[in-house]
């Protein structure tokens, strides 16, 4: 007998909405944890970009794994074991919560803290983060099973996915760190998670019900849909791994050669996600050839101005060209990994591939590149394989189309090693440079042959620059780039004399004379004439015997205050500064002026934390990552662990020259509310003084009676610290850059 099959229930709502909404909370969960997280770890590791790249390559990483289980997970076990083993896992996950380090967290201080890292990410937020990685690619094989009109291609939803994390990226800066507090936001998020677990259970009793399998397997009939071939699959490989190397150096490229302004990593994510949504949408069949065409013509520009000659281009400007050129080489490249999407009984492995790819481009930047490179010299290198990736590289006769590069390659060789008075034709090689730029767009239709190109200007380009700025010492650590440049100034009689100068990224942070008379002469931000000289000079009759602090080792200029019976402590985060400023062929100061002062590796907070209370006369807060001071060091309760450990009569100097943050509003909050006295000089030099600049320092006392005679003195302008309103008091648990820019 037969019975006519039963009809399937209709759902009271599309399943569209269901699946895309589980799916943009995800997406949304992933990109607040991140910088949420991110915002917890910083205080350990003094604020510097790498902790960002770290935790980059940790999620891309487990990114990957969960990925990894969403493909074993569908392509092994039929619907109903598939919806078994997940919600276990959701069950198993709420354990994890809430995400919080784990306790006696404390990074090591004599090596590099990468490992370190990316094991306390696995212990605080491996789980959680873990299966919120596999919600994308199982909800879209699930929902390819659900019978819906659009199931045949589940690949839009990824726009939906990319929408949320773009919305809690922009979000978390502008909206939730002003308003919501750090154990607030862990809270928040827990019960978010609980909710995500809830719908994605939702999503699979809606894939039950829709019986499209039975209880043994999912059964697959052959649609002549053939798996794709290896060559295929490691293009996709290419087409992700690039784009996401290029993120992660250009964000260390703006933020450590351009500006060292906060909170600048957001742009380049926010590109990168935003190419997805525009890949992944209805309208990428007119987009993608537009970006196709347009990438060749933008590289001109941004070759001629942002490499061969930056100068000519104010900051601003160069920026948003490197941005522009980024937008273009991942929108060839996710179109192009968006055009060869397969079909969705191979979902899983497209985004399975995807993913490793996006891993390697985060280990070679996080791993590889640090270790093989002394400068971020894997964004150009990126730059030529995005080139490379253009569609077409297998088109024509590809000997042909390396000649001319070859050539040119050959040509500027020959330079290099046969002209001794080189510099006297830089502004003819410039201007060949730029006439190159020009001819790469005549090789745009030959991946090849502009890829190349590109690739021997960037060479000659990187090179001349090197030679140009006269670097004698440059070494990358996990705490970025540090150089040692030599110049020429003229001196008090207009002679010239060679000034070795400390540089990590862009930002000077030390400078030497080295002629006999001036070689122990603290310059820069801190001159004798400057506020931090001026404070040593009124204090001079009786800080024979202080004890003295001092976060931030720089070029050691600071050293040179010093007396014989008073003991120095300096406390710097980064070992590769102690070995410079310690070593007498870069820098003097410590070896003549202070060979006995005590150095301490490690974060300043943790660092202090441990020394006897009320033991120092003098604490000195000079601390920068680039031109930004750790947050962490400017919070409620950091002020109130340094005034723990001064006497009661000691003295705090904080130096908070900053062109973008007005610190002053953060210690003036700190100030009014622990009921301290302050004094603000914002220096500026008088006449043309060598390497003596201008720098603003604050000055803080629990006795008014300490720096009234400060006040009063006649070397310098001290005033009071205005007051701050309306300013939300930053801790340890609230800090919020964009209430203080300028």
């Amino acid at each position: 007998m037969n019975s006519a099959p039963q009809p399937i229930a209709k759902p009271l709502f599309s399943p569209v909405f269901l699946f895309a909404g589980t799916l943009f909370i995800s997406a949304t969960l992933m990109f607040v944890l991140q910088p949420m997280f991110g915002k917890i770890l910083l205080p350990l590791l003094g604020g510097t970009p790498a902790v960002w790249n770290t935790c980059m390559v940790f999620y891309q990483a487990l990114l990957f794994f969960g990925y990894l289980y969403a493909h074993w997970l569908t392509s092994n076990s039929g619907h109903q074991r598939q919806i078994q083993v997940h919600t276990a896992l959701l069950i198993i996950s709420i354990i994890a919560l809430p995400v919080a380090l784990p306790p006696g967290t404390t990074p090591p201080t004599d090596s590099n803290p990468t490992l370190w890292l990316i094991w306390t990410l696995f212990l605080a937020i491996g789980m959680p983060f873990f299966v919120v990685s596999t919600t994308a690619p199982l909800l879209q094989k699930w929902f390819s099973h659900c019978g819906h009109h659009s199931s045949h291609d589940p690949y839009y939803l990824y726009a939906a996915s990319n929408a949320g994390s773009l919305l809690a990226l922009l979000s978390y800066p502008f909206v939730i760190e002003p308003q919501i507090g750090l154990a607030d936001q862990r809270l928040l998020w827990s019960v978010a998670y609980g909710l995500l677990c809830l719908l994605v259970i939702a999503c699979a009793l809606t894939l039950w019900r829709s019986q499209i399998d039975d209880d043994n397997g999912e059964t697959i009939a052959d649609d002549g849909n053939d798996q794709p071939p290896m060559r295929e699959q490691l293009h996709w490989l290419a087409l992700a791994l690039v784009p996401s190397s290029l993120l992660l150096g250009l964000t260390q490229f703006i933020s450590t050669d351009i500006a060292a302004v906060p909170l600048l990593w957001i742009v380049p994510l926010t590109i990168y996600l935003l190419s997805f949504i525009l890949v992944f949408s209805k309208w990428a069949d007119r987009i993608h050839p537009a970006m196709v065409a347009a990438q060749p013509a933008v590289l001109l520009v941004f070759i001629a101005y942002s490499f061969i000659n930056p100068a000519t281009l104010p900051y601003w400007l160069d920026l948003i060209l490197h941005l522009v050129a980024f937008f273009l080489a991942i929108m060839v490249c996710h179109g192009e990994l968006a055009k060869r999407r397969p079909h969705t009984k191979y979902l899983t492995r497209f985004y399975l591939v995807m993913s490793f790819g996006g891993m390697l481009g985060g280990l070679f930047n996080t791993f590889v590149a640090p270790f093989a490179f002394n400068a971020v010299y894997e964004y150009p290198i990126m730059i030529v394989a995005a080139l490379l990736l253009r569609p077409g590289f297998f088109n024509g006769r590809w000997f042909l189309q390396i000649i001319f590069p070859l050539l040119v390659l050959a040509t500027g060789l020959a330079i290099y090693f046969s002209t001794e008075q080189l510099f006297d034709y830089l502004d003819l090689i410039g201007g060949a440079l730029i006439l190159l730029a020009g001819l790469t767009y005549s090789l745009r239709n030959s991946p090849i042959g502009l890829g190349l190109l590109t690739a021997v200007i960037l060479l000659f380009t990187l090179g001349l620059h090197s030679m140009a700025s006269n670097i004698l010492y440059q070494k990358r650590s996990f705490f970025g780039v540090l150089s040692v440049r030599e110049t020429v100034i003229a001196d008090e009689n207009q002679r010239p004399e060679k000034v070795h100068e400390l540089y990590h990224g862009t930002t000077k942070h030390g400078a030497e004379r080295l002629t006999a008379a001036n070689i122990t002469t603290p310059l820069t931000y801190y001159s004798r004439p400057g506020p931090i000289g001026q404070l040593f000079s009124e204090f001079d009759k009786e800080n024979r015997d202080w004890h003295i602090g001092a976060v931030g080792l720089g070029a050691g200029a600071l050293a040179c205050y010093s007396k014989e019976h008073q003991h120095w402590k300096f406390y710097e985060i980064d070992p590769l500064v102690v070995k410079v400023a310690e070593d007498p062929t870069w820098f003097h100061y410590l070896e003549r002026c202070n060979p006995r002062a005590e150095m301490v590796v490690g974060d300043a907070r943790l660092s202090l934390n441990k020394e006897a209370d009320s033991s120092f006369d003098l604490l000195i807060m000079d601390a920068f990552s680039s031109d930004a001071v750790p947050t962490h060091l400017l919070t409620r309760e950091a002020l109130e662990l340094y005034f723990s450990k001064l006497k009661d009569d000691g003295l705090l100097a904080f130096h908070i020259t900053n062109r973008h943050l007005a610190l002053k509003k953060v210690l003036a909050d700190h100030v009014n509310a622990l009921h301290l006295e302050a004094l603000l000089q914002e220096f500026k030099p008088e006449g043309d003084v060598p390497l003596v600049v201008a720098t603003d320092w604050v000055v803080i006392s629990k006795r008014p009676e300490r720096l009234q005679r400060l006040q009063q003195s006649r070397l310098g302008h001290w005033q009071k610290l205005p007051l701050s309103f309306g300013l939300k008091p930053w801790t340890d648990d609230f800090t919020h850059i964009i209430g203080i820019w300028k």
